[in-house]
């Protein structure tokens, strides 16, 4: 036999707690303990139904205090406490619960509002924006991209379907939709001012070369057919223009074809903007040829152009350096031609009136990277 305490609303709105017994599918009332008004009377009350329902029965040693309760809370019927037994059921008892599927469709809206916000809706194509959401959860194939908007919750369609839309891409223009609206982005931003640009080779693997994918060099060091793509953004990496090139191209020849290709498409003549890049790719062909569209540069130099861009520094100086040393002089744009004149002991502040034949460059000492360069043998 398992004693409860009852709490019964009456018909005056008092409620009534009764210490009641079930056995055997049967309830029996042990005690009436009486009918409170109040909460303060309620809890009383329930304290002494607590008592008698205990009995002599053992309880733990912890002393987990009651919940406050009201008499406000006591709906119409009756509710049990402490030691409530189950409750009667009239039909079959539900069996344990089971999943039936798992979707991340939190992070499907999430990336569909950025999509949107950024104005790439203006495509009008759900099947690509959809393959855009899948490329970037997980980088796959085109039918692979099925099973991860199955894993997003999103709506997949037939594979046929999916090349049919892609099919799309070059009639309907998409890239010059999209580049006009990351252009806006980053120009309503005001990060237009410098711009970041590098290259890297995807290969393939296929055994036959084709127009577009050839061997090539490969900075994974792979012989597979391969395509070099550039890609142009803005100073927080926001892309604005990419282009794709043959996979034989060589890397420097590409830059100059992407920041004319940008500065056309927006109608950007005459707009004062800093390029920056590796040393690898501002070739001194490159640099005459953006200095010719009206484009800044900043490119880093080797070390083997030290002793010319220096040579003041180290007449008067030495070559010993401070760890973060910067000195702000002149280099040469034609290794042929002396700009930096050793008589004088201060360094040459580049204009472009006084140095027609020299760029300005800025160079640092850092002792954690000569350490490397003189392990690694590097220039």
């Amino acid at each position: 036999m398992v004693a409860y305490v009852r709490k019964v609303r009456t018909a005056s709105g008092a409620v009534a707690v009764q210490v009641v017994a079930k056995q055997r599918g049967r309830r029996e009332i042990l005690a009436h303990v009486g009918s409170a008004h109040t909460d303060a009377e309620l809890g009383i009350l329930l304290e002494k139904a607590r008592a008698i329902a205990l009995g002599d029965q053992s309880q733990l040693e912890f002393e987990v205090p009651a919940r406050t309760e009201s008499i406000h809370d006591v709906c119409d019927g009756s509710t049990a406490t402490l030691f409530r037994p189950p409750p009667e059921t009239t039909g079959a008892s539900a069996g344990p619960g089971r999943t039936t599927g798992t979707s991340s469709r939190l992070l499907y809206e999430a990336l569909g509002a950025t999509y949107d916000g950024l104005g790439f809706d203006a495509v009008a194509d759900e099947v690509f924006r959809d393959l855009v959401i899948a490329r970037i959860v997980e980088p796959t194939s085109k039918l692979d991209s099925l099973r991860v908007l199955t894993d997003l919750g999103a709506n997949t369609v037939s594979y046929r379907t999916i090349q049919r839309h892609l099919q799309s891409i070059n009639t309907g223009r998409y890239r010059d939709v999209i580049t006009k609206k990351c252009f806006a982005h980053s120009r309503d931003r005001g990060t237009l001012s410098l711009l970041l640009y590098d290259v890297t080779t995807l290969y393939f693997e296929a055994e036959n070369e084709d127009d577009l994918r050839k061997v090539g060099y490969s900075k994974e060091r792979r012989v597979d057919p391969q395509i070099v793509v550039g890609l142009l953004v803005d100073r927080t990496g926001f892309p604005l223009e990419i282009g794709c090139f043959e996979g034989n191209t060589a890397e420097t020849t590409t830059i100059v074809a992407i920041l004319e290709g940008f500065q056309k498409r927006h109608d950007l003549a005459g707009v004062p903007m800093v390029v920056a890049a590796d040393a690898g790719m501002l070739s001194w062909t490159n640099l005459k040829a953006l200095d010719g569209s009206g484009f800044s540069f900043i490119v880093g130099s080797r070390t083997t152009k030290a002793p010319g861009d220096l040579a003041s520094h180290f007449h008067w100086h030495g070559n010993a350096f401070t760890d973060g040393q910067i000195i702000d002089t002149v280099t040469s744009r034609r290794g042929s031609t002396v700009v930096n004149n050793t008589k004088l002991k201060a360094e040459p502040v580049w204009t472009a009136v006084e140095h027609p034949k020299a760029w300005r460059a800025i160079w640092q000492y850092r002792a954690a990277r000569a350490r490397r360069d003189q392990k690694t043998g590097s220039s």
